[in-house]
């Protein structure tokens, strides 16, 4: 009587591998647009968190600030008049992009006299075609670069 050998075959243990390999290579991709769709959904939520920073500025200080202070400082009040003091901080820290191999991605421009301010990011998802950030196609976010989300004032 011959023994039966307990245990799996090459082409058994072959197939397995493969079948893993696939189901692996699946998530990964999975993986990578959720990761992708997590970071525009930060760049949308940073545009709003600075349009509401913008707008306080500007009730306080009755118009919006010259330029936008770098990624990482804070916005505070330019001058003493009314309520818009040099101590008042609008917003601790300016938020910068959260895929730093792009850079900082918001562009920030104010219009005349300071009464409007164009905000704009690119966006790693979405087909749309795209907008000039404050007009100007130099700027980060123009066309060429992908800017997908703007919130312009008013």
């Amino acid at each position: 009587m011959k023994k039966k050998a307990k245990g799996f075959t090459l082409i058994e243990l072959m197939i397995v591998i493969s079948i893993i390999g696939m189901l692996a290579g699946l998530s990964t991709i999975g993986y990578q647009g959720a990761r992708a769709s997590s970071r525009d959904a930060r760049r949308k939520a940073d545009i709003e968190d600075l349009r509401t920073a913008l707008e306080i500025y500007r009730s306080d200080c009755g118009s919006y600030p010259a330029t936008l202070p770098t990624a990482g400082d804070a916005l505070v009040g330019t001058s003493a008049t009314g309520t818009c003091l040099t101590s008042n901080t609008y917003m601790s820290q300016i938020p910068a992009d959260p895929q730093s191999s792009k850079g900082y991605l918001y562009e920030y421009k104010a219009g005349a006299s300071n009464r409007t301010y164009t905000l704009c990011s690119t966006l790693e998802n979405g087909n749309s075609t795209g907008s000039v950030c404050g007009g100007d196609a130099s700027k980060n976010c123009g066309v060429a670069n992908g800017c997908r989300y703007t919130a312009i004032n008013p």
